[in-house]
């Protein structure tokens, strides 16, 4: 695991210490659920999260550990960086991109046992910009799973903020594997701005994240619905 860091964030790290950086944000998101499927239903999820726009293009991470109520541990994570291969025009698209996706995850159950997987996505991704929202992005990518046959994913990512509130998410869906059904993962935030009330300067986030989730991590007829307290502060 420890390789696999390396690894994914020194190329990261230079792609973004080479490029010009036009912008850049980081959050803390603290979440409190208690009907998580696969394991035990209570966790608390700790994540930090970072994205950016380049002159290259953009990239985004995040890295959470989640605890379960009864010992269980697990850190999991993405880095997601895209690389722009031409600007579009006149187009409903803004650009073509390079997309990439690291997955890695390392968990140790309450009982000793543990299990780890690297998995690695590439393919071609694309941004848009509709009235009202701050990005949607698509990408489409062939999954390169080290726990299995490689399989195809289609993820949607969007934000769309009004007033003080902000509604963003993302939608994952992978196609059937062997031994495994096709998954859907729609999981969004609805969350209000505190800054005004707070009277600070950064964005300090209160509100819900609901996950619905159809045949979690392909097992069929496991769907998780579950609605998580969130708390999140930028930096």
């Amino acid at each position: 695991m420890r390789f696999v860091l390396t690894f994914l964030i020194v190329p990261l790290c230079c792609f973004n210490l080479h490029a010009k950086m036009l912008w850049s944000d980081a959050s803390f998101t603290y979440l409190n659920g208690s009907n998580y499927q696969v394991g035990d239903n209570k966790r608390e999820v700790y994540t930090f999260e970072h994205a950016a726009k380049t002159s290259w293009g953009d990239s985004f991470l995040f890295i959470e550990q989640l605890q379960s109520n009864n010992g269980d541990k697990q850190i999991y994570g993405e880095i997601s960086p895209r690389f722009e291969l031409l600007q579009l025009d006149n187009s409903v698209a803004d650009g073509l991109f390079v997309a990439t996706t690291v997955e890695f995850s390392q968990q140790n159950l309450h009982d000793g046992a543990g299990s780890e997987f690297t998995h690695y996505l590439l393919g071609l991704g694309t941004k848009f910009t509709p009235e009202y929202f701050t990005f949607v992005n698509l990408n489409l990518y062939k999954r390169f799973n080290d726990s299995g046959d490689s399989n195809y994913q289609l993820t949607l990512a969007w934000a769309l903020p009004f007033d003080n509130w902000l509604y963003d998410g993302f939608i994952d869906y992978a196609s059937a594997v062997s031994g495994k059904s096709p998954t859907m993962n729609f999981t969004s935030q609805l969350k209000y701005n505190l800054a005004s009330l707070l009277s600070v300067d950064t964005k300090v986030f209160l509100g819900i994240e609901y996950v619905f989730w159809n045949d979690k991590f392909g097992i069929d007829g496991v769907n998780e619905r579950n609605a998580n307290l969130l708390v999140k502060v930028h930096f």
